[in-house]
């Protein structure tokens, strides 16, 4: 599976922004998915993930109550609205899939799509 990440720019903190990854491929809607985010200088983490069929969510506790992940299955896509987002979240935002069951953890993910910045200004 092929996938693209769109919707990154910048934002005032505060503000919101919608990120959208795009899955090309057959069979996305047996993928669990997620979002991590790497910042200059930073380790590459984990911001939220939701499974095949959009039952099972988790987030980062840093984003919890923010950032809502949600996937479209007919579409193939899986989205990350981030709302009244801080300077801490500046970072590369990429999109990953787990043919098998998605987690936390980097070494989960089968694919990666190519991240889009997200900077947030003060």
């Amino acid at each position: 599976v092929q996938l693209q990440a769109s919707g990154g720019g910048l934002v005032q903190a505060g503000g919101s922004l919608r990120l959208t990854c795009a899955a090309s491929g057959r069979s996305f809607g047996s993928y669990g998915m997620g979002w991590f985010r790497q910042a200059p200088g930073k380790e590459r983490e984990f911001v939220s993930r939701i499974g095949w069929s959009g039952g099972s969510i988790s987030y980062a506790d840093s984003v919890k109550g923010r950032f809502t992940i949600s996937r479209d299955n007919a579409k193939n896509t899986v989205s990350l609205q981030m709302n009244n987002v801080k300077p801490e979240d500046t970072a590369v935002y990429y999109c990953a899939a787990a043919s098998r069951r998605s987690t936390t953890l980097i070494t989960s993910y089968d694919y990666w799509g190519q991240g889009t910045l997200v900077t947030v200004s003060s």
